[in-house]
């Protein structure tokens, strides 16, 4: 038994004529004949009675009728699939994502993405930056997001934004009303880091940057995340460092400041997977964190 019997078959019985079938088919009618008989035989049963004006299907054609449109259908369901599958329409994502990224960029990423292609799962997973790289080798995930990612054999890493940083102060300190403030200014109050981390990041960034001046504020606190971070500076335990997407987050308490430098300093947001990976969903997904990402930066730097 091949499909092409079962299609031959499922026409013939809905024309109850063969000649009509093979119209239908767009074949001459003895390969329909010749099929419909092979069929029989193979099924050991009369699927048809040849009647003057065509055919009628026999008790055991009309069983089979039903069984072959389920077996057609779930065919075409298949094939449908694999084909929306092999355009990344359809299938499953593994994403690892991290701290504050997760505020401004990633979520709406994610959701221009679901938008575009419902049929794809995106599992989120939060991991900091050696367990993404692991993640990847091991494929765990398909994808990352992560700043600061130093190069990796057999990884590639992809900038898709770049965020100016910001200061985040207390509303009741003597910085909170100035609008802008330099890094001396900054560097007088005691200055709250984070990520705490065992790879090179954010915080290195900001030490080198107060270091690039020639000052050397004194570190308050070493945080696990930028939420922390921040409710920290609300408390007035000084200055915390951030990217612009966190002045997203509503926290009472907290004022945040331009950096008054030239050019303004800012951090990456990059995607990293790994290389030659030819998925059509990871495609699919990286065009729209391409396309995405530096239009939703300007986004967050709009009055609301």
């Amino acid at each position: 038994m091949n499909i092409r019997q079962i299609r031959y078959f499922i026409a013939a019985a809905e024309e109850l004529n063969i000649g009509r079938a093979a119209a239908r088919l767009n074949v001459s009618q003895p390969p329909v004949t010749r099929q419909i008989q092979q069929l029989e035989e193979e099924l050991k049963a009369q699927l048809f009675l040849r009647t003057p004006r065509g055919v009628e299907l026999t008790q055991a054609g009309e069983i089979f009728l039903a069984e072959a449109k389920n077996i057609v259908g779930l065919l075409d369901q298949a094939g449908g699939r694999v084909r929306r599958a092999a355009q990344g329409e359809e299938g499953r994502l593994d994403v690892a994502i991290f701290g504050s990224a997760i505020i401004g960029f990633i979520p709406r990423i994610v959701l221009e993405f679901k938008r575009l292609y419902p049929n794809v799962h995106v599992a989120l997973r939060a991991m900091d930056k050696i367990q993404q790289v692991e993640g990847l080798r091991s494929r765990a995930i398909d994808l990352g997001f992560n700043r600061l990612m130093n190069p990796e054999e057999g990884l590639m890493i992809e900038e898709i934004a770049r965020e100016r940083l910001v200061a985040a102060v207390s509303s009741e300190g003597p910085l909170a009303g100035l609008g802008r403030a330099t890094l001396a200014e900054l560097a007088r109050e005691p200055l709250i880091l984070f990520p705490a981390s065992r790879a090179f990041g954010f915080v290195d960034v900001v030490k080198d940057l107060f270091r690039s001046q020639r000052l050397k504020p004194e570190v308050a606190q070493v945080v696990g995340d930028a939420f922390t971070g921040l409710a920290l500076a609300a408390a007035g335990f000084g200055v915390c460092l951030a990217p612009e997407s966190m002045k997203s987050v509503s926290l009472r308490g907290v004022v945040f400041l331009e950096i008054d430098l030239d050019p303004a300093p800012t951090v990456d947001l990059s995607c990293v997977y790994r290389s030659g990976d030819g998925s059509p969903v990871l495609r699919n997904f990286l065009e729209v964190a391409r396309n995405g990402g530096l239009r939703e930066l300007e986004d967050l730097r709009r009055p609301s």
